[in-house]
């Protein structure tokens, strides 16, 4: 993965307290997918189903969810019901969070997903906006953005038999914003908050999964979804500012007041999107 432990951890190892203080009750730090009225709770809870249901997962079957956060999905797949969850991650704070859930059947591994082995295949995968640790802007600009994505599509058909299915979620870069200080913003979330990552664009995707080892099943953007979500982090986080200046410092609460206006404006705008895609291996 091009991004290093060190720079995941800036990215999540904040504090766990602090990210509790604005996420759902369960932890998803991803785009939620809301349908009617539903609290942010359910709405992630709702994304967890789709991609539970988009793998295919059945409660005799394995999945493995690689970059597992704090195993927000991986909870919801062990109450669904699977034989097994494999959680993957480089993030050592999330990593224990996901631990002290002890969700029976369950192991949580602190390692790159290119160094991961599995001690046999996969019945079904999820990876939920994990991508964008994938390819740096330096070398997007070089050109290596579609060979890197393409080798973690071909890396993870090898950990599945054919006709294992893959619930994969991405947030997207979509329009470049002409304002300086709007660039300007973007530029502190990708190098202060996300270090070392860039979110890819929609055709990347779709050039690196081809229609070699994965075939496109279903596809649904969801950039309205992640603009909901975001701007329910930021009321939520903003409810909580004296705490957080007072525990964590004045430069945290507003780096992430920055961070988080920007992301509600970025979707909002056009600049970024979300997308969710159904796999299905190829024989």
């Amino acid at each position: 993965m091009t991004s290093t432990k060190e720079q995941v951890e800036v990215s999540y190892d904040v504090s766990n307290d602090f990210f509790r203080l604005w996420l759902d009750e369960n932890m998803h730090y991803t785009s939620a997918v809301y349908e009617g009225d539903m609290t942010l709770e359910q709405a992630q809870e709702n994304k967890a189903r789709i991609l539970y249901e988009f793998a295919e997962v059945t409660p005799e079957k394995s999945v493995c969810d690689i970059g597992c956060g704090w195993g927000s999905f991986l909870d919801y797949a062990v109450r669904r019901g699977c034989r097994s969850a494999t959680g993957v991650t480089l993030s050592t704070e999330q990593a224990m969070w996901a631990r002290d859930r002890k969700l029976k059947n369950c192991e949580i591994r602190i390692e790159d997903y290119a160094d991961h082995v599995p001690a046999q295949k996969y019945d079904a995968l999820v990876s939920i906006e994990m991508i964008d640790h994938l390819c740096s802007p330096a070398q997007a600009r070089a050109g290596q953005a579609v060979e890197l994505y393409r080798r973690y599509f071909d890396r993870l058909a090898g950990w599945v038999e054919p006709g294992a299915c893959f619930g994969f979620q991405a947030i997207l870069r979509n329009r470049i914003p002409r304002a300086k200080t709007d660039l300007e913003d973007l530029a502190f979330t990708a190098d202060i908050i996300f270090p070392g990552g860039l979110n890819p664009r929609i055709e990347e995707i779709i050039l690196a999964i081809g229609n070699q080892k994965w075939e496109i099943v279903e596809m649904h953007m969801r950039r309205e979804d992640y603009g909901k979500t975001t701007a329910e982090w930021y009321r939520r986080m903003q409810l909580h500012e004296a705490h957080i200046r007072q525990t964590w410092g004045d430069r945290v609460y507003e780096d992430y007041d920055r961070y988080l206006s920007t992301c509600v404006k970025a979707f909002a705008r056009h600049w970024s999107g979300d997308v969710q895609f159904k796999l299905r291996r190829i024989a």
